[in-house]
């Protein structure tokens, strides 16, 4: 799809192959000696939003929203919806994640710290571990510590997931020391994301500290009340309102349209699913408006039961709403709001209902404020909602973390843990739900290893039972 990011990867990847002439005939034009730092991140972080957290070159985002019931195809099963997957179907998104990302993280992290330009290398570091752990908590263990050989370990081992863990862990801690020291060169505008600041990372890398820790609850050898008491620990130097998102904006000019935006294009096959647009309804959220389009045929706010046997119109059925997937939007991948649920949950383990129920109250408005909804509708809609106890607390919290983090594959992951927000497999689903993704085709026929005949619903490490 079109898009203004996609051409600066194609401008930095022509940097890597030279274009200028030299007069020196022994050096090879094609085989520049430096690149800097900033060639290195925008692409980068053009890329994590283009094809990580949408679906600009793989499927991974968009399948995992229809796991959790959001997004919808319109198409008769099988498909994605109905749980079908092959192999090959990941090549893009393994492409996606170890090439274009991950692998360039890991050259812009060598570079900086020869250099001595720690900022970069401290951003190099939080996106490494941001996007590792998006790939483990799809596909389980995977290639980290002997991935990024280069030609001298074409067919590196997999590291486990438990492994895996503790180097998300340790590449945070690394980055946020990064932070603290001296840097030769500073990003400016070739970081999109917080245009160089480092407060800003640095908060970033905590909040991703507490993910990570609360997504190990239930993983064997770990306990919710040792891993919740790290995340609240973290969290005292998270985020701290809703400019420390961590998003890439877009102008929404000609060639710089919000990659949902472009998902969700009138004719598209992609629209929303009737578990999510229903759930506005039953609840009586006032979100509704922004978060979801009314249909253009009908007006009427119309989600997809996901394994219709048919094809309906696709102007009966409801698009992404302005606030997310208008040409504009920002793209967001870790938030405020996600910080205070994070909270709410780990207060909640160490702490009891009562002194979770004033975060999970400031979580919610967090996201109501965010999305211009007025503070007596945020009072009537929490009304309603009622108050957290012991037996509804985890329930009410995932579920509203759902909303909040529409979009984001952070969803998939509460309910795999979680048991929320509460799902049944759909209409002609040829499985249970899945708990994870295949591995690719590629990758099994390039570097064969024994993890990759897990099946759809195979568990994760920490996706304990």
């Amino acid at each position: 799809m079109k898009n203004k990011y996609i051409t600066l990867i194609i401008c930095a990847l022509v940097s890597f192959t030279g274009c200028k002439k030299y007069i020196d005939v022994n050096q090879d034009p094609n085989r520049p000696i430096d690149v800097k730092e900033s060639l290195i991140l925008a692409p980068v972080e053009a890329a994590i939003s283009q094809n990580i957290n949408a679906a600009g070159g793989g499927n991974l985002a968009v399948v995992l929203q229809q796991y959790v019931q959001v997004i919808a195809l319109n198409q008769v099963p099988p498909n994605f919806g109905t749980y079908l997957m092959y192999h090959q179907d990941m090549d893009g998104d393994w492409y996606n994640f170890y090439v274009q990302v991950m692998n360039n993280l890991v050259m812009l992290n060598k570079k900086a710290e020869t250099s001595g330009n720690a900022n970069y290398a401290a951003i190099s570091k939080i996106l490494l571990a941001y996007t590792l752990g998006t790939a483990t908590d799809a596909w389980g263990d995977v290639p980290y510590s002997k991935g990024f050989g280069g030609v001298t370990n074409l067919t590196p081992t997999y590291d486990t997931q438990e492994s895996v863990y503790t180097q998300i862990q340790t590449l945070l801690d690394n980055g946020i020391a990064d932070i603290a020291k001296n840097s030769i060169v500073v990003p400016g505008g070739d970081d999109y994301y917080y245009n160089g600041d480092m407060t800003k990372w640095k908060k970033l890398a905590y909040t991703l500290k507490a993910r990570y820790y609360m997504h190990l609850t239930k993983a064997p050898g770990h306990t919710a009340a040792a891993q919740a008491q790290l995340a609240l620990t973290a969290l005292q130097s998270g985020m701290a309102g809703n400019d420390d998102d961590l998003k890439m904006p877009f102008s929404g000019a000609a060639g710089a349209e919000n990659p949902w935006q472009q998902n969700f294009l009138p004719g598209s096959t992609l629209i929303l699913a009737s578990t999510f647009v229903d759930g506005f309804k039953t609840r009586n959220d006032p979100r509704l408006t922004k978060m979801v389009a009314p249909a253009i045929e009908t007006g009427l706010y119309t989600g997809r039961l996901i394994g219709m046997e048919d094809i309906g119109s696709l102007e009966s059925y409801s698009l992404g709403g302005d606030f997310y997937a208008s040409t504009n939007s920002n793209n967001y991948f870790v938030t405020y709001s996600e910080a205070l649920f994070l909270k709410a949950e780990a207060t909640f383990l160490t702490s009891g209902a009562a002194t979770a129920q004033p975060v999970y109250v400031s979580a919610v408005k967090s996201h109501m404020s965010k999305l211009g909804i007025a503070d007596a509708a945020v009072n009537t809609y929490l009304s309603s909602r009622g108050t957290l106890t012991a037996a509804n607390a985890i329930q009410l919290i995932i579920e509203e973390k759902a909303i909040a983090n529409f979009l984001s594959m952070e969803n998939y992951t509460d309910w795999r843990r979680t048991g929320f927000p509460a799902l049944t497999k759909v209409k002609n689903a040829l499985s249970e739900i899945p708990r994870r993704v295949l591995y690719p085709q590629s990758e099994m026929t390039a570097n064969p290893q024994p993890q990759q005949s897990a099946k759809l619903t195979d568990r994760v490490w920490w996706d304990a039972q």
